[in-house]
């Protein structure tokens, strides 16, 4: 509910909820959606709140309140579905801690934070489902049912034929996420590098006294935050992609973003990038600036083609829908009917 379902503008989480669940209406299964008024979605909607919480112009609002209030709303109701599957953390565990065997909870960020752990063997009887496989070293002992990538609408972003000649950087500003790197390998590569991105609150610091005077170059432009229909002719047109990140990724959704476009990416091999991208097919994986201006070079030569296969075989949404359906299945092996009902 941080975000509308999908984001008008930048978000993750609830852009792969979307995706999922329209994938999995295709799929014929029924399936509801419990999130904030304007989602746009082929399941029925349960509106929990009259918008999304990033973008609601109130100041004074507390998300906590929200999310309880959602959930509290899915509890009430759970004699409706075979599955409840979750993208809130941990959140939900007290309040559906005695029917946790038909909940599916797909964790979508890192899992290295002080506090998790011991949550985590607190309420040990929820199935877990991982965007990466890296992304589960912190809670190795979780109830780990499985390993789901992300996945992509196969129309969402068209191929592009044609390599452009620039670099970009979708994301956001932030420390773990290293623009200045980027900034500092299209310098010295001297190829231009646009940078849609968005500034959290939390870091806005970082950008006015890091980043900020780094835009003064000729070669650097800064656009803002960009929109799902912007993002077709950004990725698309560019060279290459820079995802030169400095954390442990959960996955990086940027990434099949841009070989969907058929745009090869450059990236430091930080969590999930090495299950990801396939080194020297949808980019490359560096380990210095100077790599990273020598793959500026080398990409060039990748076959865009093939990136967009490589998208279409591991990462669209409806390989990602029968993933979560093998899962959903393995929690209910006892039950005969063919249509479930998730929410």
């Amino acid at each position: 509910m941080y975000e509308a379902v999908p984001p008008k503008l930048y978000g993750g989480t609830e852009r792969i909820v979307a995706f999922l669940c329209d994938a999995l209406i295709d799929l014929g299964h029924d399936v509801t959606l419990f999130a904030s008024a304007e989602a746009e979605t082929l399941a029925t909607l349960v509106p929990v709140r009259d918008q999304a919480i990033r973008l609601d112009p109130e100041p004074l609002k507390s998300d906590l309140a929200a999310h309880l209030s959602m959930l509290h709303d899915a509890r009430q109701r759970t004699d409706e579905f075979d599955v409840l599957h979750f993208h809130v953390d941990l959140l939900h565990f007290p309040m559906f801690q005695d029917i946790a065997q038909r909940t599916v909870t797909t964790l979508h960020g890192r899992l290295d934070l002080k506090d998790l752990a011991a949550a985590y063997w607190r309420w040990p009887d929820f199935p877990l489902v991982s965007i990466s496989d890296h992304q589960r070293r912190p809670l190795r002992f979780a109830r780990w049912l499985g390993t789901v990538q992300h996945g992509l609408p196969s129309s969402l972003l068209p191929f592009s034929h044609t390599r452009g000649n620039y670099l970009a950087f979708l994301g956001r500003i932030s420390p773990e996420k290293r623009p200045d790197r980027a900034i500092a390998i299209a310098k010295r590569a001297g190829i231009p590098l646009r940078i849609a991105a968005k500034v959290d609150p939390a870091d806005r610091s970082y950008f006015n006294h890091e980043i900020r005077h780094l835009l003064d170059d000729p070669l650097i432009e800064y656009i803002g935050e960009i929109n799902d229909a912007d993002k077709a002719s950004f990725l698309g047109n560019a060279l290459a992609l820079l995802f030169p990140i400095d954390w442990p990724e959960p996955f990086g959704l940027v990434m099949i973003e841009a070989m969907a476009c058929g745009t090869p990416v450059i990236a430091w091999p930080c969590g999930a990038v090495p299950e990801v991208l396939d080194d020297g097919i949808t980019g490359r994986i560096v380990n210095s600036e100077d790599e990273a201006v020598a793959a500026v070079r080398d990409v060039a030569s990748l076959d865009r083609r093939r990136i967009r296969h490589a998208f279409e075989r591991r990462f669209t949404a409806e390989v990602m829908a029968r993933n979560y359906v093998d899962l959903y299945q393995q929690l209910l092996r006892n039950d005969d009917a063919g249509q479930r009902h998730i929410a």
